[in-house]
């Protein structure tokens, strides 16, 4: 069965840009405390939202379409994915992935938090942006093209590294400060998104509650494993859905009220 992730649908997305950063630099967050697990990031204008929707539907190029990581996750290629992103990422995007390096504080758009996002996307996503850099529309960052300094494998071993760190999997090396992936402080942001949403009128709390549940059973499907990831964010959030359907996790009222509250969050600027 294909495991894919799907972001909630939230937060910060794609890749933003760090001179000094290999993995895929992303959304224009406001910071990395303001960064969330699934959508439950909050305060986000329209302008940027319409901005991040666009960077999570950018098609990927068909030389890299369908591309699935070559490069098994095991000891030897976290450790050479470690190696590379202490040395090149982490002082934009942080020792834990967050998007909170010191040298990214002044970048527009601001690095993502990668050790979340890359949850989000496929591999094909992945190694597209981080091959070809952020230079072009709609990403429009400063995030070199690193196919020319980095082989496939050194690159699928940074994308194997960042997941790593979203996972959990590893714990983040110290090196230039910033902080690990909290699931705990995620979960937190997105109560009080819904709980906003709701005293906005923007949701109903019965929506609330199918979302909230919604999005456990896709963090538990996406904590399975990630074989065979392909696709943008929006794709990937389809098949996953109607993965859980399928299997009985959810109905398919409740996936169709998931995408009608996703959609209604971010119009009403209240999703990252």
């Amino acid at each position: 069965m294909k495991q894919i992730t799907l972001l909630m649908l939230a937060l910060v997305v794609l890749l933003a840009a760090c001179n000094a950063s290999i993995p895929p630099s992303g959304e224009p967050t406001a910071s990395a405390a303001t960064s969330s697990g699934m959508g439950s990031g909050m305060g986000m204008g329209m302008g940027q939202q319409n901005g991040m929707m666009a960077r999570h539907s950018a098609p990927i190029p068909k030389a890299y379409a369908g591309l699935v990581n070559s490069v098994t996750a095991d000891e030897a290629s976290l450790e050479r994915g470690a190696e590379l992103f202490t040395t090149h990422c982490a002082s934009c995007h942080g020792d834990g992935g967050m998007g909170d390096g010191p040298a990214g504080v002044s970048l527009n758009p601001a690095p993502a938090p990668v050790a979340h996002t890359s949850q989000m996307m496929g591999d094909d996503y992945l190694f597209w942006r981080i091959s070809e850099g952020g230079a072009m529309a709609p990403f429009n960052s400063t995030m070199p093209a690193w196919e020319g300094a980095l082989d496939e494998q050194a690159r699928w071993d940074v994308i194997n590294y960042i997941r790593a760190l979203g996972s959990g999997a590893v714990q983040p090396r110290q090196g230039m400060g910033g902080a690990a992936l909290d699931p705990t402080a995620q979960a937190t942001r997105q109560a009080e998104m819904l709980a906003t949403a709701v005293a906005q009128g923007v949701l109903t709390p019965v929506e609330a509650d199918v979302f909230a549940e919604v999005h456990t059973a896709v963090e538990a499907l996406r904590v399975q494993g990630m074989e065979n990831m392909s696709g943008d964010m929006n794709s990937m959030q389809v098949e996953m859905l109607a993965e859980l359907v399928q299997a009985g996790t959810i109905t398919q009222e409740q996936a169709d009220t998931f995408g009608d509250v996703h959609t209604r969050l971010l119009d009403a600027g209240l999703m990252e």
